[in-house]
């Protein structure tokens, strides 16, 4: 029952039944014989089908939140026992929005020293696809933004708030300046996230708010990009201090912090919202709360 729990699961995150297929590491007819014989077990249709996948039937839909949910515990109930038999161990899978891929190091660093049979494998996504693939079982925990954009179910554990700083190189007229106005932004040749990433989308509402029209010379998901297109000259880009701090070593960049109102807005750690988590996620939980006291202090 499990095994076909988690075939529904991937069949309803592709939304195709060859993409399902191989993400389950199974051939698309086995996967298709697991769906019937799950509605067979149920009682009802699970999927509308036609030549393709058509979605979810009302009562498919239903059994999908069960389905997370009981995948969910019993992959729990494993690492449990794992744990009780090798002490923490096995691979955590992270998500974190770009701008808070600095802290991803700080969060694990430190964990690793204590658990070493712990691994990590840690992805950069938006905000709404980190919630996505919490809610479908494909991560353990997320980084991203707490308070701009509903989250739903889910635990979080805030680590600090994002503070904005245009990003521009040293011999830029502007950065000397101690401070600069979101209003002073629009005359810029600025260089910006893409609007999918709900950093671009602060960063609009604030610009916005300030009566500043902007539109970026450079759009892209990658802060490397962006950081490269300034290091060439003539551009700057908005980043938040924290992500900004990599790309500031060496002196070629300064950051001058955006002002009148100053932006706050918190990042932090989310994790499905269960009782008990896992042992190797209850132990990130907590170090990423040590992690948020060191912030605060």
């Amino acid at each position: 029952m499990i095994e076909k729990l988690e075939m529904f699961i991937s069949l309803a995150r592709e939304q195709h039944f060859g993409r399902a297929a191989e993400s389950c590491g199974v051939t698309q007819p086995s996967l298709s014989a697991a769906i019937k014989q799950l509605e067979d077990q149920l009682g009802v249709m699970l999927v509308y089908r036609g030549s393709r996948f058509q979605g979810l039937t009302p009562e498919g839909q239903r059994v999908l939140d069960w389905a997370r949910q009981i995948v969910g515990d019993t992959r729990t109930m494993k690492e449990e026992m794992r744990a009780a038999r090798q002490g923490l161990s096995g691979n955590l899978r992270l998500a974190a929005i770009p701008t808070a891929l600095n802290l991803i190091a700080e969060l694990t660093a430190e964990f690793v020293q204590r658990h070493p049979k712990v691994r990590f494998t840690i992805l950069s996504r938006t905000s709404v696809e980190i919630l996505s693939m919490l809610e479908n079982l494909q991560i353990d925990a997320g980084l991203t933004y707490l308070d701009n954009e509903p989250l739903g179910r889910v635990s979080t554990v805030p680590i600090y708030s994002e503070r904005y700083a245009l990003i521009l190189r040293r011999d830029h007229p502007l950065a000397d300046r101690d401070r600069i106005d979101w209003g002073e932004l629009s005359e810029l040749p600025l260089c910006l996230l893409t609007p999918d990433m709900q950093n671009r989308r602060i960063i609009s509402q604030h610009l916005s708010e300030a009566g500043a029209e902007v539109t970026p010379m450079i759009e892209s998901s990658s802060l490397i990009v962006l950081v490269a297109h300034v290091r060439q000259g003539g551009w700057a880009t908005i980043l938040p201090l924290k992500a900004a701090e990599i790309f500031l070593e060496g002196g070629e960049l300064a950051a001058v912090p955006i002002a009148a109102p100053e932006a706050h807005h918190r990042v932090g750690l989310i994790a499905p919202h269960r009782e008990p988590h896992t042992p190797v996620l209850a132990a990130l939980l907590a170090q990423a709360a040590s992690l948020s006291g060191r912030f605060q202090d």
